[in-house]
């Protein structure tokens, strides 16, 4: 039997989540549809201790004046790297803390994780139609 089997990682807990790395710029334009996507977001399964590797989609109007200024949102994306938190639990937490700094009605967040023991998931938090 392989030596690897049942191995567990070390990760970290979800207070090294770290949202007050999330900056914004004033910007009035309330009808205007903003789309944010990065491919390189990565968690650690708080199960396994594996990496989870996901797609995240953000999706908003600016109701509240404000965007994400796009480096913080990459150094609040980092902040996840070796925390444990399940997947579904990412999707929520990314969605209320851009909910909280953009102030805005309109806000969904979704998360495509790659494939784990054969298992596609897409999480989805929020909508577009408030």
């Amino acid at each position: 039997m392989p030596k690897a089997q049942g191995k567990k990682f070390t990760f970290d807990t979800v207070d090294k989540i770290r949202p007050d790395y999330l900056e914004t710029f004033n910007f009035d334009s309330k009808d205007q549809y903003i789309i944010t996507k990065t491919k390189e977001f990565s968690a650690v399964c708080p199960f396994s201790g594996l990496p989870d590797l996901a797609k995240v989609i953000i999706e908003y109007y600016p109701d509240g004046g404000k965007c994400v200024e796009l480096k913080s949102l990459k150094y609040y994306f980092i902040s996840f790297r070796n925390v444990g938190i399940y997947q579904e639990a990412v999707t929520q937490k990314i969605y209320s803390d851009l909910k909280n700094v953009l102030n805005t009605q309109r806000l969904k967040v979704t998360s495509v994780y790659n494939t784990r023991g054969g298992f596609d998931t897409t999480c989805i938090e929020g909508d577009l139609e408030k």
